[in-house]
């Protein structure tokens, strides 16, 4: 719905339409919550920046009713080849083999105006939504009780809203994050790019590679990514005498794309000069205002999780807001946001960090030992890595705490994303999700009938318990996972993370146990 009103409250009033405002605009108004999303933009911005979702995204959006649609802007991501200073393959990155463990394709290359336009007209469809665009923050203040938010139209027009919450979803130049004194921490990666895409032709599309491809070379740099279609993305290092806005020009972006195309191969879609930059919120939340997605932070675009890391903000945050507005959690809750996400980006940037290293190196004698070095740890011979592999697990916050007398199975399967099996029903395989919902839930491998009365009456009024054995599981996705950890239980959170797991049904009552003082304290 759409419409703004002078001295409006709401619960939520998020700053920011794009991606990560659009997905938390989205799993608020799904669940009913009162929520303003605002940006100063009147539409989609029609060129692409990010290019890059993997499976935990489409699963939030499988989540959102809208993972079919947006499918249809979305092509399997092809592997990335590296390719050393003298041309030799030195490292390769690709996706997992199926059954997928999410249910979905793994890494994936999209076309973001199209996906935004699809997000934007979902949440403005939603009756407790209220969209406002043209609209920029002006004063952002807080008290005890409420925000209050000063918005300025185009035509100077202000309007005061307030909320319970806010979240600042606005950008690497965030009004929100300026307005409570967050500050940014810089990781140290800072490097001038060029990134070009193209809409590449015929004649353009027989001279180049078909993988994407990471040139490690000394001389200069550069990524190209086989986007949907006939979409061509490069990213190109800068020289030290380059101009940046001049090689953001026409002129200068095909002067950089000479060695693969000239301008009979393709037309410009859209050139711009960044600075590839690692920054992360020192703090993401001051009182009853939290920060996201670019706000928050930054990270070199070598591994496509820009949008991604994003979206995970806003998937771990609203669950959290909505209990906080039902009255069933507390500040402790509110807290973990940013102690799992800051977390989490900080070891997911030092990752991408070293992969930009491995790109990065300028120096030709030191490239040539990166490249004999990554040939020689591999054997010999070059395998391929999948990028899930890269992605690294939750590792504080609401997670078991696996203390005195719990006895779970191996800790590496807490904070781990819960795979999403296809179960076996009359109409045909369905994904789990679909049937057992996004709440929290316990999921096993034990056969109800096995459970101990008391047991099964805590696991029924704990919320959805999911039983999932051979017989009703597809492709022994969830069976090769409860193995790989040792464990028949897991209780999974609203986002898709693993509380805790469990070896045996005793340990499931402990960990329930863990769970309900883990709760009461929040």
């Amino acid at each position: 719905m759409s419409g703004l009103q002078d001295n409006a409250r709401y619960d939520v009033a998020i700053v920011g339409f794009g991606p990560s405002g659009a997905v938390a605009a989205a799993l608020l108004g799904q669940a009913g919550v009162r929520t303003l999303v605002v940006d100063r933009s009147l539409a989609v911005y029609d060129r692409p920046r990010a290019i890059a979702l993997d499976h935990e995204i489409m699963r939030v959006f499988q989540q959102l009713g809208l993972d079919e649609e947006i499918s249809r802007y979305c092509e399997p991501f092809t592997p990335s080849e590296y390719y050393g200073a003298d041309g030799q393959l030195i490292k390769r990155l690709a996706t997992v083999a199926p059954p997928y463990p999410l249910g979905h394709t793994p890494s994936m290359v999209f076309t973001q105006p199209e996906v935004e336009r699809v997000l934007r007209a979902h949440v403005a469809a939603l009756p407790s939504v209220t969209v406002a665009l043209g609209q920029r923050l002006a004063t952002l203040r807080q008290d005890a009780d409420q925000a209050t938010l000063l918005l300025m139209d185009d035509a100077g027009l202000q309007r005061s809203v307030h909320a319970s919450y806010v979240i600042g979803c606005d950008g690497a130049s965030s009004t929100v994050r300026d307005a409570v004194g967050i500050t940014l921490e810089d990781l140290e990666f800072d490097e001038p790019w060029l990134v070009v895409d193209v809409q590449i032709n015929e004649r353009g599309l027989v001279k180049l590679p078909k993988t994407s491809v990471q040139y490690c070379e000394p001389a200069r740099p550069c990524t190209y990514v086989i986007g949907p279609g006939m979409h061509r993305r490069w990213e190109i290092s800068l020289l030290p005498d380059e101009d940046p806005a001049y090689m953001a020009t026409e002129a200068g972006a095909w002067s950089a794309l000479k060695r693969w195309i000239t301008p009979q191969d393709g037309a410009l879609w859209r050139q711009a000069s960044y600075r590839f930059h690692a920054l992360v919120a020192r703090e993401w939340r001051n009182g009853r205002v939290f920060v996201a997605g670019d706000a928050a932070h930054q990270q070199p675009p070598f591994l496509g999780q820009g949008m991604c890391q994003g979206v995970r903000d806003v998937a771990n945050l609203v669950w959290k807001l909505r209990a906080a507005l039902e009255g069933k959690g507390g500040e402790a809750l509110l807290d973990s946001y940013g102690k799992e996400r800051g977390a989490h980006v900080r070891r997911l940037t030092a990752r991408i960090k070293d992969i930009g290293r491995v790109i990065c190196e300028r120096d030709p004698q030191r490239a040539r030992e990166r490249d004999a070095g990554l040939i020689a740890a591999a054997g010999g011979e070059i395998r391929t890595m999948a990028r899930q592999d890269i992605i690294p697990p939750l590792e504080h916050g609401l997670l078991a705490g696996g203390g005195d007398g719990i006895e779970l199975a191996p800790k590496s399967g807490v904070g781990t994303l819960f795979p999403q099996p296809r179960l076996r029903q009359a109409q045909g395989p369905q994904l789990m999700d679909q049937l057992a919902g996004c709440g929290w839930r316990v999921v096993t491998s034990l056969p109800a009938w096995s459970l101990p009365p008391a047991l099964a009456a805590r696991v029924e009024a704990f919320g959805t318990l999911v039983h999932v054995g051979p017989e009703t599981e597809c492709d022994g996705v969830l069976a090769a996972w409860f193995a790989r950890f040792a464990c028949c239980a897991a209780i999974v959170r609203p986002d898709h993370y693993v509380y805790g797991v469990a070896a045996t049904g005793e340990a499931l009552a402990a960990l329930l146990d863990d769970w309900e003082a883990r709760t009461v304290t929040v």
